[in-house]
């Protein structure tokens, strides 16, 4: 495969500065992105796997050695390069041992620095095998199994350590594939009720007719084939938690003896007389809007309400995509493991351990950027398909990946526009196109030309100067 265009990320604060080694390193084949503060930079960063980070150490709020932190600590393979000034150089042998490869002091020769990021590339090729090593997965980044950083997740998990310490009902809201059985099965684990069983009921894989029965048991005789007298999903939890997936499908007849469950926490078997006593925690989960099946009639509001007493909506991939890395490496490790489903057909070296599998930087590129309308187990379907196809190989490229996510990857920005056959007038498209960016910039931030010019990465004193001569 030919080597891909390398993209790099550049922080520096001053802007001619900045400008110059951009049009320089754009001229020997980097796709340049420009960042003005550390606070800019980390917000590009969460957005695109870039492989190489260039920075300043001395920025105005966060600092560089701050910048450089948070890119190794998402992307381990990522080449980062510290630019220092005069009495600094001990902060750049800081930085190295925090992550960075390498340094280069002001004032530089262009040459210099490319010099530096040869040689810091090709070093990171030759050590390919060993990068994912550094990415070790923080316990602060889990939640008895859910894995993620992003301030959704950090939201959801201080959520659920609120959640586990009671025995409230509990409705879960999410897409398929964000994770809803392995939350209920987080939040009954971190509980008072985790030394009794979790019972998960799938609503939706069980016909009508029968689910009834699965959730309350049955007595001999009660219907065609009850041979004999079995208890139900409810029994099984008794003490523990009962999980009700995909709910919205029950009958209105079985919502509304689900609904008595929940406020006298009694029930008949189906063919019995006898009341029994549970005392059973329920959590309930949706991909659908109960509160749009209430209003048109397909769900009962009253139990609507009973289940929805402490509700947790569940974010989608798409929504936490600075997740995805964190993710990735979980995954690998699972699928790597000797006792893992693929662990028995890899291939080992000569102690053997396989050698730690990496994903390339393009291949990143194309998992971050892929919408992944089946969530999270999409994603591990991929990345299981993935190690399966490596056939020995210690890094997973593009090829590897399924068939969708082999297109051309999403450039930080996008194409606005494509070239007509009979050309275009350049020097007019690009004042347009500057133009209308400049006054979604002001509508976005309600006319505070500071802001706009922030979202532009751009200086304020710049901004006001190109809308004085746009209003020429």
């Amino acid at each position: 495969m030919p080597d891909q265009p390398k993209h790099l990320l550049l922080v520096e604060d001053e802007s001619a500065l900045r400008q110059a080694i951009a049009e320089q390193l754009s001229d020997r084949g980097y796709h340049v992105e420009q960042a003005d503060s550390g606070e800019t930079a980390l917000a590009r960063l969460a957005e695109f796997a870039f492989d190489v980070i260039i920075t300043d150490l001395r920025l105005p709020g966060i600092d560089g050695s701050a910048v450089v932190d948070a890119a190794v600590d998402r992307y381990p393979d990522i080449v980062a390069i510290v630019v220092t000034g005069y009495g600094t150089v001990k902060d750049a042998v800081e930085a190295i041992k925090r992550g960075a490869w390498d340094f280069v002091s002001k004032p530089f020769q262009i040459d210099e620095l490319t010099h530096v990021l040869d040689a810091a590339l090709e070093q990171r090729r030759l050590k390919s095998e060993n990068a994912y090593l550094r990415a070790q997965l923080d316990e602060r980044y889990r939640f008895e199994g859910l894995i993620g950083k992003s301030r959704a997740m950090t939201r959801l998990f201080q959520l659920l350590e609120t959640v586990a310490s009671t025995s409230s009902t509990t409705l879960i809201s999410g897409e398929t594939g964000t994770g809803k059985e392995l939350v209920a099965r987080a939040i009954h684990h971190s509980g008072q009720r985790r030394s009794h069983r979790f019972v998960a009921l799938n609503c939706s894989a069980i016909p009508e007719t029968l689910l009834e029965a699965e959730l309350f048991g049955h007595v001999r005789g009660a219907f065609t084939g009850a041979v004999g007298t079995r208890q139900g999903r409810l029994e099984q939890a008794h003490k523990g938690t009962l999980f009700l997936d995909e709910v919205g499908t029950m009958s209105t007849a079985l919502q509304m003896k689900l609904l008595r469950v929940l406020q006298e926490r009694e029930f008949e078997r189906v063919g019995d007389s006898h009341t029994i006593k549970v005392d059973v925690r329920v959590i309930a989960a949706t991909n659908g809007d109960l509160g749009r099946m209430v209003a048109a009639g397909e769900f009962r509001e009253d139990l609507f309400y009973r289940l929805n007493v402490i509700p947790v909506q569940l974010p989608a991939l798409r929504d936490r995509k600075e997740d995805i890395p964190l993710l990735v490496q979980h995954f690998l490790e699972k699928y790597t493991a000797p006792d893992s489903v693929l662990g028995p057909t890899l291939k080992s070296g000569a102690a053997g351990a396989r050698p730690a599998v990496t994903v390339s930087q393009e291949a990143m590129r194309r998992l971050m950027s892929y919408h992944w309308p089946g969530n999270v187990r999409q994603l591990e379907n991929a990345i299981e398909r993935a190690v399966a196809f490596t056939a020995g190989r210690n890094q997973i490229d593009v090829e590897d990946l399924p068939i969708e996510l082999r297109g051309p990857v999403a450039s930080p920005i996008g194409s606005a526009v494509s070239l007509p056959e009979t050309g275009v007038d350049l020097i007019a498209l690009v004042a347009s196109i500057e133009s209308d960016l400049i006054q979604q910039s002001l509508e976005r931030t309600n006319g505070n030309k500071g802001r706009a010019a922030r979202l532009l990465n751009l200086k304020r004193t710049t901004l006001v100067e190109k809308l004085r001569r746009l209003q020429k």
